[in-house]
């Protein structure tokens, strides 16, 4: 008899054998003279040699899908067992998948896709550029589609790690007096980042990503002396980092990395004092190789219908008297 181990750590696990291991289920009974078994992410097979390749076969088929799709049903896991996965059915969707404004597919399915154009804008840059700097108000998904980009690029192998940084400027980037330690002192600051990867990446996966930190979330302070490489490295908030940090941000970047840097210009936090990292950056970058930047608006909002007329009444609004006056 031989025998053979199946690893499937680059994979979710769960998603590959289905609920209650339903799918691995369907795999032994199609193979009755293998022994199949399962531990955690490790399958192992006894048997015949040539049973146990086809076996293999149907499987990375099945990891192919998941990686795909981020699910498995089992209509899809009958049809790979009978041959006939090549159907005009899977042709559909893979198509559906190439579709341009498609970027992922994220938990249970989820399609995660550019929902405007200036979104398929910052996809479409980032193709092109190292660099991308994405601008615009609240809600007009520029925090998620980087994200989205992000994680795409880890599903492919092309990167090794996602870091995500924040500047924390309501605490002045001294978190001391807050309660909890470290992390609850900055989770606050960086939720929006974690909202994002749940809708793109099964929680025991994401779980694993950041304990390992193949995911790395932290304030951009702790970015200083590094070199960050091999990776997406995403700045969120950027327009709360000033000059200095953003340049320290910036000349962080290792030879394989993308940078995308994203912020909203009318949600300046910083003490009155204080310019901008993001609006320098927008005046002395804006000419170099390399380096793309993608405005959003209004017209980009894909939260609640009512965000729009918010942003275009505030964008509008008068200067208030009490101001002309001090």
């Amino acid at each position: 008899m031989n025998t053979k181990e199946i690893k499937l750590s680059d994979f979710d696990s769960t998603a590959v054998f289905g609920p209650n291991n339903v799918h691995l289920k369907n795999l032994q009974l199609h193979f009755p003279n293998l022994k199949i078994i399962a531990r955690g992410e490790i399958i192992g097979l006894t048997g015949d040699e040539f049973e146990m390749g086809l076996f293999e076969e149907k499987l990375n088929e099945m990891i192919r899908i998941v990686n795909k799709f981020g699910t498995l049903n089992n209509a899809q896991v009958d049809a790979i067992l009978r041959g006939e996965f090549s159907s005009p059915i899977s042709i559909q969707e893979d198509t559906k998948l190439q579709s341009a404004d498609i970027i992922l597919y994220g938990t249970n399915g989820k399609i995660i896709r550019a929902k405007t154009p200036n979104q398929l804008k910052m996809v479409n840059a980032l193709e092109k550029n190292d660099v991308l700097f994405a601008i615009g108000p609240a809600g007009t998904g520029k925090t998620y589609t980087a994200v989205a980009l992000a994680v795409k690029a880890l599903k492919a192998k092309e990167i090794k790690r996602i870091i995500l940084a924040r500047p924390a400027v309501e605490a002045g980037e001294n978190l001391g007096f807050l309660p909890g330690d470290l992390k609850e002192k900055i989770d606050p600051y960086l939720r929006p980042l974690y909202d994002a990867l749940d809708d793109m990446i099964p929680a025991d996966k994401l779980k694993s990503y950041i304990e390992t930190r193949v995911i790395e979330i932290a304030p951009m302070a702790f970015m200083r002396g590094r070199t960050l490489d091999n990776a997406y490295v995403i700045l969120d908030e950027a327009q709360n980092a000033t000059d200095l940090q953003l340049k320290m941000f910036l000349t962080r970047m290792g030879p394989s990395a993308k940078f995308i840097i994203t912020g909203d210009l009318t949600q300046i936090d910083l003490p009155k004092q204080s310019l901008s990292g993001l609006l320098k950056a927008v005046q002395i970058l804006k000419n170099i190789k390399g380096i793309e930047f993608a405005y959003l608006n209004f017209e980009d909002v894909v939260r609640h219908k009512l965000v729009k007329d918010i942003i275009k009444a505030y964008e509008g609004k008068p200067k208030d008297n009490n101001e002309n006056n001090s």
